[in-house]
């Protein structure tokens, strides 16, 4: 795999540094190479590329707002002198972080970070390329911090909604998943047959329910309310055969 690559940094000689570390690097395909964000954002509607190597204090248009004017399936590594920005970076989905001045280490470290994500992409992507018949997953992929995990369904108990994030509750970790995405958003990702929503904040597994008191689904010591404009579909779901 391939992946083409463009450097973003008001600083030329920060540009050329990155640049001779993606020549170093035999699955980068440096396509572009700015030290505004104007002419990044031009360069990059021209010829979309899958990494983005962006800084963030620059003038005019910062990285971070350059992010989320670039292409949906780019994926963006900072490159900053201010390491208060590592949350922000979260929030725009960026694979990594990377604070100046950055070593060959620590930027291979990231290549290699964004070459896992686009292999697991790409082979998440792939049963449904290949084939036409109604098979249903058996896992899904999401990205939390910066990593992109892979999640069985038969793992997954309930899922409940934060405003912009869902924590996924699983059997193999007393701790959530946190990932930045909404409910709408995970549920178009999971089978109908096996999930359903009993609540807006709240989405859980069939096989997993075991309890139900009170309109609300017991799971230990968490009691997850069903809302009534929920309640007869529920009702339907876990009576159909």
């Amino acid at each position: 795999m391939i992946i083409k690559c463009a450097i973003v940094d008001d600083e030329p000689l920060a540009v050329e540094l990155l640049a001779s570390y993606v020549n170093k690097i035999p699955f980068l395909e440096l396509c572009g190479k700015y030290t505004n964000a104007t002419d990044a954002l031009h360069g990059i509607g021209e010829d979309p590329v899958d990494l983005l190597f962006l800084d963030i204090q620059m003038p005019e248009l910062n990285g971070l707002e350059l992010s989320r004017m670039v292409p949906e399936n780019t994926r963006i590594v900072f490159t900053t002198a201010f390491n208060q920005y590592a949350v922000d970076g979260f929030r725009v989905n960026a694979l990594d972080y990377l604070l100046k001045p950055i070593s060959y280490a620590d930027f291979l470290e990231a290549c290699n970070k964004a070459m896992q994500w686009f292999q697991l992409v790409q082979q998440s992507e792939q049963p449904a390329a290949a084939s036409s018949t109604d098979e249903e997953p058996t896992s899904i992929f999401v990205k939390s911090e910066y990593k992109l995990l892979q999640i069985p369904l038969d793992d997954i108990r309930y899922i409940e909604g934060l405003k912009d994030y869902v924590k996924i509750y699983t059997e193999e970790s007393q701790r959530p998943i946190l990932s930045l995405m909404n409910m709408k958003a995970i549920e178009q990702m999971l089978p109908a047959s096996r999930f359903i929503r009993v609540h807006r904040s709240f989405i859980v597994q069939k096989s997993k329910i075991r309890e139900i008191e009170r309109n609300r689904i017991v799971f230990g010591d968490v009691y997850i309310p069903i809302g009534d404009s929920y309640k007869q579909a529920f009702l339907d779901f876990i009576n159909a055969k």
